[in-house]
């Protein structure tokens, strides 16, 4: 099925930290097998190229490009770009994020301050430069990839995290009210326990979880969901790739979450 055909998406946050298979990576790589021209964006140029020449290899179209989405000169520049190289942005998935172990007591001021140029800023300018574009080819589907951390304590402390994660909730809701007149439909996705690169990565995480023991994190998170098993990237890809698609055509607004049921749980 091409499911997105004659559709250009633009995925921030396309990379991957680490080998292996990111939520922008694969998501990226569904749209493109889907029919979409991408529009690769990561701040670290390799990965971007990377996940753009994987679905070039595959026969697919795909651009590469780099920046800094905190930034609100980069984030007009790759706005810019994706409408030289492709002409419209039918879909923009934000899927950028960074996960800073601390309590309100623990973290700095200048580490609140990052996390939410990361984790919120971002969103907010791509939005801000992207839904003039999809207002004037009367409608578009944005996707902003949150976390169940934003509905739940998960025993990890991560409050900045966690904080920019339920801001971002809110900004999709509102957002979606707002611009539902001009058919430009924005949700969320919260995935829940999920097992990428960033994850493997994060020496924070592993830390609170096993004193620094990735296998043995990855058990422990594995035993905290109800389905026996984290999820993975291609998971959020699909979620993600149902609210690109006309399929979703009448949803705005939802928090889809993709956790395994361990939003369900009681402790």
């Amino acid at each position: 099925m091409e499911r997105l055909k004659g559709k250009t998406a633009m995925v921030v946050g396309a990379g991957s930290i680490g080998p292996g298979w990111g939520n922008g990576k694969a998501t990226a790589v569904t749209f493109a097998r889907q029919g979409a021209q991408v529009f690769c964006v990561d701040r670290n140029e390799a990965a971007a190229q990377e996940t753009a020449g994987i679905v070039t290899a595959e026969g697919g179209n795909a651009t590469a490009f780099t920046a800094d989405v905190s930034r609100a000169a980069d984030v007009e520049a790759m706005v810019a770009a994706c409408l030289k190289t492709f002409g419209r942005i039918d879909v923009l998935d934000n899927n950028v994020g960074i996960a800073e172990i601390g309590s309100v007591v623990e973290v700095s001021e200048a580490e609140w301050d990052r996390v939410f140029a990361v984790n919120l800023k971002s969103a907010f300018l791509a939005m801000k430069h992207v839904i003039p574009v999809m207002q004037r080819q009367r409608g578009g589907s944005i996707i902003n990839i949150s976390s169940i951390a934003s509905i739940r304590h998960l025993g990890v402390s991560y409050v900045t995290y966690a904080t920019t994660k339920a801001a971002m909730n809110q900004m999709t809701r509102t957002t979606a009210v707002q611009f539902a007149p001009d058919h430009v439909r924005v949700n969320a996705i919260l995935p829940g326990l999920m097992k990428t690169p960033m994850v493997e990565h994060s020496a924070g995480l592993a830390a609170s979880y096993a004193k620094g023991d990735v296998e043995a994190m990855w058990r422990a998170r594995d035993a905290q969901v109800p389905m026996g098993h984290m999820g993975d990237a291609w998971d959020v890809a699909n979620a993600a790739l149902f609210l690109a698609s006309d399929e979703s055509k009448y949803v705005t607004g939802i928090e889809l979450v993709v956790d395994g049921g361990i939003t369900c749980k009681v402790g």
